[in-house]
């Protein structure tokens, strides 16, 4: 594997100094390293349960102008911050590669996406929050109107592995549906999220309806569930539990996008070459820290060794680095911690029998957190790398006999967030597609096809979570929604002009007879 090391510039010292007041913190620092080097990066504040509390009165004070203004002008900042952030992109790339290890090809998407989905909640949001007739139950007589109102003070629970898309997509449509929002980042990666609240702020966004607090879930998760109108929560399986039995306690609602073992899937007609070069971006984009990253390969038994070999290759030429620039295809793991996970789950395979055939090891001489992408067969059941989320760059490669094989292996595990299908037949494709239980499936891609199409929604199945992120449900799920009816004088659910209730029966009987038959022409 080829081997670039050395970022060649570091993050602006007065930047960090001046974005960092952002956070609501009475005092005490922790220091973030960069997982290029392990070196300090920056010292971030931390935040008491009381400054949670804070934050949510600030919150809620803005709140009330905020939800007063019409839905285009609260559009207006978001709108701005599209050509903003991808005019200054070189600045927020270094920024997102210093705090996570990243590629920076990698660190572009997130400005793509932030973009991206931005100027689309800005398009949409205020067509999907104007008041909407519905029918009533008496046509003419009953006047029916949908309204959409925020829900007031959102937690929002973003994690470190896309800090800044994770951390902005979600807010965005929450604020434009009119909610303030109290936002806990993960610390070490709190930087990217500062950073673009001080643009927008520039841009004319209210300060006080984005507040951040930063800390442990110990010391900041109860206080900031506990004043909470709705929660949207990203990161794993088992912190998005302990989310959803704090706010079904409290009878708030809540979004949860968990964790994901997602499967691909190579049918006997796939083109090859084309499959194994998307293979390498599912798998290994970010160094596999993605949610819906590929960690399980399924490949038709009559072009497995064929793949195999193309994927393979590809892989172990893949460029390593630590650089700024683009040329480096895989950067590093974020933390300590995510490299240890990752070694324990290859060396178990490997020592109950997993075969690596690339990658496998750790590079210390790229730097302190790098691991190798890796592919291994012979993964089975009793491994702790079969079915649990690795969230690193690590593959297992399986055999399958026939399409019914495919979907049976494919959906035997308890997550059910991505999976993506490869083959020339697109019908036989989205065939086989609407039979996994996974929230979104690509076709002939890894994730990005369904993940940036902003007007689908995206979400999981199963362990993999509640609710949706993108689509109409992506801003609505932050709103109330209230039915307004007003009823005709001349009909009723009374009997009218002195008539006896038998009548009354008969004559509403015979009504809504007849408007069956209406309806069903």
């Amino acid at each position: 594997m080829a081997v670039t090391v050395g970022a060649n510039r570091t993050l602006d010292p007065a930047m960090i100094a001046r974005v960092v007041q952002q956070v609501t913190s009475s005092g005490g620092t922790r220091t973030v390293v960069a997982p290029f080097t392990e070196e300090p990066l920056a010292d971030m504040p931390v935040s008491t349960a009381q400054d949670v509390r804070t934050a949510y009165a600030k919150a809620r004070a803005a709140q009330r102008e905020w939800a007063a203004l019409p839905a285009h002008e609260r559009a207006r900042p978001f709108l701005r911050l599209h050509d903003a952030i991808l005019d200054r992109r070189e600045e927020i790339l270094d920024v997102v590669q210093w705090e996570t290890g990243k590629a920076r090809r990698h660190a572009f998407e997130e400005v793509l996406d932030v973009a991206g989905c931005t100027l689309h909640y800005v398009r949409r949001a205020p067509s999907l929050l104007a008041p909407r007739r519905r029918a009533g139950i008496f046509p003419l007589a009953t006047k029916v109107t949908e309204t959409r109102h925020p829900k007031g003070v959102v937690a929002l629970i973003s994690p470190w592995n896309y800090p800044l898309s994770l951390g902005v997509t979600d807010l965005v449509p929450a604020l434009l549906a009119g909610n303030a929002v109290v936002h806990k980042p993960d610390t070490q990666t709190a930087l990217s999220t500062l950073w673009t609240i001080d643009l927008l702020v520039s841009l004319g966004m209210p300060r006080d309806i984005w507040q951040v607090v930063l800390g442990d879930p110990d010391e900041v998760g109860d206080p900031l569930i506990a004043e909470a109108d709705y929660v949207a929560f990203t990161g794993s399986t088992r912190g998005g539990r302990k989310i959803a039995e704090a706010a079904a306690s409290r009878l708030v609602g809540c979004s949860l996008e968990l964790g994901g073992k997602n499967p691909m899937v190579v049918l006997d007609d796939a083109d090859l070459d084309l499959a194994a070069q998307g293979a390498l971006r599912a798998c290994f984009t970010n160094a596999g820290q993605l949610c819906i990253s590929i960690e399980r390969l399924y490949v038709h038994d009559s072009v497995y060794d064929a793949f195999v070999d193309r994927f393979v290759r590809q892989t172990r030429n893949m460029k390593l680095g630590s650089g700024l620039d683009w040329d480096v295809q895989m950067g590093s793991l974020t933390s300590r911690r995510q490299l240890d996970a990752v070694e324990a789950h290859v060396d178990d395979a490997v020592a109950r029998g997993a075969k690596v055939l690339t990658g496998g090891k750790a590079r210390p001489d790229v730097g302190p957190l790098f691991y190798e992408p890796t592919i291994l067969s012979g993964v089975e059941d009793g491994m702790a790398l079969c079915r649990d989320e690795t969230f690193g760059p690590v593959v297992s490669v399986y055999r399958f006999g026939d399409d019914d094989e495919a979907v049976e292996r494919a959906n035997d595990t308890a997550y059910g967030l991505n999976a993506s299908v490869w083959t020339r037949d697109l019908a036989r494709g989205r065939a086989l597609a609407a039979r996994i239980k996974a929230g979104t499936v690509n076709l002939n891609e890894g994730y990005g096809s369904a993940y940036a199409s902003y007007d689908a929604p995206m979400g999981g199945m199963k362990s993999s979570g509640l609710g949706r992120r993108h689509g109409a449900e992506g801003l609505l799920k932050f709103t109330e929604v209230q039915t307004i009816a007003s009823q005709a004088s001349w009909l009723g659910f009374e009997p009218i002009l002195g008539m006896t209730y038998d009548k009354y029966a008969d004559t509403l009987t015979g009504l809504l007879k007849t408007m069956k038959r209406f309806h069903l022409k």
